[in-house]
C-alpha cells in the first residue's frame, strides 16, 4: 500500500526518535555495570553506544528538511534531502565497517583472544538484542516509507548488533579459537561495507538523477497509443525527482496537418496521463512529425 509523504514523515520521527531512547537507555546500562565491574571495554562501549544516537538525529533532521515546502531558492521543494542524509549515515556506517576491519586485522596479527566476566556477557548479548530489534523496525519503515536513510540507520544498528554478539562469541570460545573473533570481525566489517557502498551508490544515482523504469515509459506510450493511434509517439520522457514531487517532461510527435488547437488538447490529455503514472506534475513539448518532403 502506498503511504503519503505525512505518514512517512511520522514513521521517519518514530524511528529516529525511538532509536534515540533505546541508545540513552543502552549507554545508561552499559556505563553503569562497566563502573561497578571496573571494565573499560564496557565503558568504551557506552560511549560508543551513544554517539550512535547521531546517525538517529541525523534520519530526523532529514525528513524534518525534506518536509519543508518549495522556497524561493528551491523551487521543487526540498525532498531530496533525506537522500543526503542517507549519504552521510552511509558514510559513517563507512568508518564503522573500516574500524572493524583494522582492529579484527590487528587481533590476528597480535594472536588476540577475548575475554570478559559473565556479567559483561549478559549485558553485551541483552544489547544484541535490543540493537536487532531497532534494525528490524528501522528495515520494516525502511520499506514502507522507501527511504534510504531509514535502511542506512537500520544497517548502523544491525551492525552493533553484530559487533556484541561478537563479543559475546569471542568471549565464549576465545579460549580454545583465540583466532574466531578476529575472523569473525573481518568477515562482517565487509558485510558492512558492501552495506554502506550500496547505500551511498544509490542515494548519489538518485541525487544525480536517473532515467524513469521502462516499464513506466512502456506503460504512458501504451496508453497514448491506445487513446491517440494517430500519434506517431511519445519520447525523450525525462523525470526530475524530489522525493514524492516528480517533474516529468516529454516529447510529442504529432502529424504536421492537426491544428494546434487539436494538439494542444492532446497534449493536455497525455499530461495528465503522465501525471497519474509518476505522480507529479508534466510538461509535454509537441512537436510535428517529419514529412517524407522534410526528409527528402
Amino acid at each position: 500500500m502506498t503511504i503519503n509523504f505525512s505518514q512517512k514523515k511520522k514513521l521517519g520521527y518514530l524511528e529516529g526518535y525511538l532509536s534515540i531512547f533505546v541508545n540513552l537507555l543502552l549507554f545508561l546500562f552499559k556505563f553503569v555495570v562497566g563502573r561497578q565491574v571496573n571494565s573499560v571495554a564496557m565503558v568504551a562501549d557506552a560511549w560508543h553506544t551513544l554517539s550512535d544516537c547521531l546517525t538517529s538525529v541525523i534520519v530526523v533532521v532529514g525528513f524534518w528538511m525534506a518536509s519543508r515546502p518549495a522556497d524561493s531558492r528551491h523551487a521543487f521543494g526540498h525532498g531530496r534531502s533525506e537522500s543526503i542524509a542517507s549519504i552521510i549515515i552511509g558514510t559513517l556506517l563507512a568508518v564503522v565497517g573500516l574500524s572493524f576491519l583494522y582492529e579484527s586485522i590487528v587481533k590476528i596479527i597480535q594472536r588476540q583472544g577475548m575475554g570478559f566476566s559473565q556479567l559483561a556477557v549478559i549485558v553485551f548479548a541483552i544489547s544484541a538484542v535490543l540493537k536487532e530489534g531497532l534494525a528490524q523496525f528501522a528495515f520494516w519503515t525502511a520499506r514502507k516509507t522507501e527511504a534510504s536513510s531509514l535502511r542506512a540507520d537500520a544497517w548502523h544498528h544491525r551492525s552493533d548488533a553484530i559487533a556484541s554478539i561478537l563479543i559475546v562469541v569471542g568471549a565464549l570460545f576465545s579460549q580454545r579459537l583465540w583466532w574466531l573473533d578476529g575472523v569473525l570481525g573481518i568477515g562482517v566489517s565487509l558485510l558492512i561495507l558492501h552495506a554502506s557502498y550500496d547505500i551511498i551508490r544509490s542515494s548519489a544515482s538518485y541525487l544525480m538523477g536517473e532515467v524513469p523504469s521502462g516499464e513506466r515509459v512502456d506503460r504512458v506510450r501504451s496508453q497514448v497509443k491506445k487513446e491517440f493511434p494517430e500519434l506517431q509517439g511519445i519520447h525523450h520522457v525525462h523525470v526530475h525527482q524530489y522525493g514524492d514531487h516528480h517533474e516529468v517532461t516529454a516529447h510529442l510527435t504529432v502529424p504536421g496537418t492537426m491544428s494546434v488547437d487539436e494538439a494542444h488538447s492532446i497534449a493536455s490529455r497525455i499530461e495528465e496521463i503522465v501525471k497519474q503514472e509518476f505522480n507529479g506534475d508534466a510538461t509535454v513539448h509537441v512537436e510535428p512529425a517529419k514529412s517524407e518532403k522534410d526528409e527528402d
